[in-house]
């Protein structure tokens, strides 16, 4: 348990102590001139970036990082990132958000993963918020090293990754489907979200930037993320904060898309009509609204969910809206709504005790929380799906799951699952 502070190397000299008190840094915004594609900026050693529809954060190197682990990996967070707040020098005269001080995290979904949660200060970040495109640089006081100035090279094309069932094949997970289904049945939980498994290799290779651009084009309506070797393109708004206001989308349920404009529109009614999926929804936002009883008192949801039509899949969403107390900032807010039940299953406790026992691996940071925070706590925090993580041994596993009621199809559940793994396959050469 606990957590580690890292100054990112070289930035001490060879045989000095890391300390783990707070560093001093100093911050210095500027605009500059507008960028017409944020992927461009994107690392090819270490892709650091959170961006839709060309909005968005890209970091290059690392200034800090910290690692973090256990249920109490949200306030360790909170507090070492309000500490370096309050000592760091800061010239931000933008003041919008995603300006001046920054920091990207991604959180596992588990509270005892063996996996560790990162947050990660860069060194420098490029922003284009609304119509203002602005550059960032962050500096350790007295450390050395220098800060990333250009843009990457272009990404080089991927070779296609052979993708196979990971610890739980399709035939697993129709029985474990099956057997949470009699579970449920008897009454352990109203919802449970199972996830299944896909691994590939790609030895010697962390340059993701030509996934990125394929996530980025097919899925624009999408958050594209890439944080410590963790890529995806997820459709889920988890906490955007902006000056008290928070807003956030819940997507439960789902379909396929049709091949012609009659039977998609006949597959999204077929959605909205589904008590099965409405079920399912439903055990969704009531799990958000009441985990934000907890930050506040002013919270505001759509009385019914709408279709969201993505390239691939029909979902079930419903927008909530609240206002937050001073002093509560995005990470405070993720604190508290994780783990959802969009990802989870409801109620959180049993379902979480379900998930332990019919998945045979550590989701990792996968359904967890990923995004990114400001030096005033706004922030926007989307949940890891729809992605893929990469280890130093060259391995990658992506995940999917769905949501399981008593009324689930092992079968459909199965083929949600595979129109899911379809983005992060076919961005890295699968089918």
């Amino acid at each position: 348990m606990g957590f580690q502070l890292f100054i990112a190397p070289p930035r001490y000299p060879e045989g000095m102590a890391r300390a783990l008190t707070t560093p001093t840094v100093a911050v210095k915004t500027r605009r500059m001139s507008p960028t017409d594609n944020l992927i461009d900026w994107v690392s090819a050693d270490n892709p650091l970036v959170m961006q839709r529809m060309g909005q968005g954060l890209v970091g290059l190197g690392e200034a800090l990082r910290w690692e973090f682990r256990g249920p109490d990996r949200f306030a360790q967070a909170s507090a070492a990132w309000a500490s370096l707040v309050d000592n760091a020098d800061i010239d931000n005269p933008l003041g919008i958000p995603g300006s001046g001080l920054v920091c990207f995290g991604t959180f596992t979904f588990a509270d005892q993963s063996s996996h560790s949660s990162v947050v990660i200060v860069p060194s420098v970040v490029i922003g284009v918020i609304g119509d203002t495109s602005f550059r960032t640089d962050i500096t350790v006081k007295d450390s050395i090293g220098t800060s990333p100035t250009a843009r990457s090279s272009r990404p080089h094309s991927l070779a296609p990754l052979d993708w196979h069932p990971g610890l739980l094949g399709e035939a697993d997970y129709r029985n474990a489907v099956s057997q949470t289904i009699e579970r449920l049945k008897e009454g352990e939980a109203d919802k449970v979200v199972l996830a299944r498994d896909m691994v590939a290799t790609a030895p010697g290779s962390k340059d993701w930037r030509a996934a990125l651009e394929k996530l980025s084009d097919a899925y624009p309506d999408c958050v594209t993320f890439a944080i410590d070797g963790l890529v995806g393109s997820t459709p889920e708004t988890l906490a955007k904060v902006h000056k008290n206001s928070l807003s956030l989308r819940v997507l439960a349920g789902s379909s396929r898309r049709g091949e012609n404009p009659a039977e998609d529109r006949a597959l999204a009614q077929e959605l909205v009509t589904s008590a099965k999926d409405n079920d399912e929804h439903r055990f969704a936002v009531e799990n958000v609204l009441s985990s934000l009883s907890a930050v506040s008192a002013q919270v505001a949801a759509d009385e019914q969910p709408t279709t969201i039509k993505l390239a691939n899949v029909w979902h079930l969403g419903t927008d909530v809206e609240a206002t937050l107390p001073d002093h509560c900032t995005s990470l405070d807010v993720v604190a508290a709504l994780h783990p959802s039940a969009a990802v989870a299953g409801s109620p959180t406790t049993a379902a979480l005790s379900l998930i332990a026992e019919m998945e045979p691996f550590d989701r990792g940071r996968y359904a967890g929380p990923v995004g990114w925070m400001d030096e005033r706590g706004d922030g926007e925090w989307s949940i890891a799906l729809r992605c893929a993580q990469w280890s130093n041994d060259g391995h990658i596993t992506a995940y999917a799951g769905a949501g399981i009621v008593d009324e689930s199809d092992p079968e459909r559940e199965l083929l949600e699952t595979r129109l899911k793994f379809r983005p992060i396959l076919q961005a890295f050469g699968g089918d």
